[in-house]
């Protein structure tokens, strides 16, 4: 986990990377970053039709907003990830880097920073999904520490934002 000091209300870590020293600013989600959150959630084919990002937005804003951080670079939104913590578990959701921003450390960086919130709540563990298919996010992961847990992961659909938007 990175650790740093927090200043103009967002976390500053400096990573060294292939194009020189890249500074990312992390901070809490607002309302005017949500065009731009989109776009690079399309980009980084994060978005399905039964998921309205529009609406997923709305719904993380209605609960624990503190928890869905973006991450500025030169005053444009790059990085984002949306987190939860239920009391039992916390869960990370929607991160996502600028492609030609990869393996640059920014997702390291705001996985530290959620990372950090989520046990500042008490979480003891965070769980988290991957596509089977995605063997680069898997292995990205990995090296942050996560593992594959023995469990069979089952959703069911409450509410159908793809038919809603028809």
């Amino acid at each position: 986990m990175n650790s740093g000091c927090f200043q103009s209300g967002g976390r500053r870590p400096r990573r060294n990377d292939a194009r020189g020293e890249a500074t990312i600013k992390i901070r809490a989600f607002n309302s005017d970053d949500e065009e731009a959150v989109i776009v690079l959630w399309r980009a980084c084919d994060l978005t399905r039709p039964w998921n309205d990002p529009k609406k997923d937005i709305e719904r993380k804003l209605a609960v624990q907003p503190e928890l869905f951080l973006v991450g500025e670079r030169d005053g444009e939104v790059v990085a984002t990830v949306m987190a939860g913590y239920d009391g039992h578990r916390g869960w990370i959701n929607y991160l996502a880097v600028r492609p030609d921003l990869r393996r640059s450390g920014l997702g390291a960086a705001i996985m530290g920073e959620v990372e950090r919130r989520l046990v500042a709540r008490g979480a003891p563990k965070i769980n988290l999904q991957i596509r089977s298919s995605n063997k680069d996010v898997v292995a990205f992961y990995r090296q942050l520490g996560y593992a594959t847990d023995d469990v069979v992961s089952m959703g069911k659909r409450l509410v159908d934002d793809e038919a809603i938007n028809r």
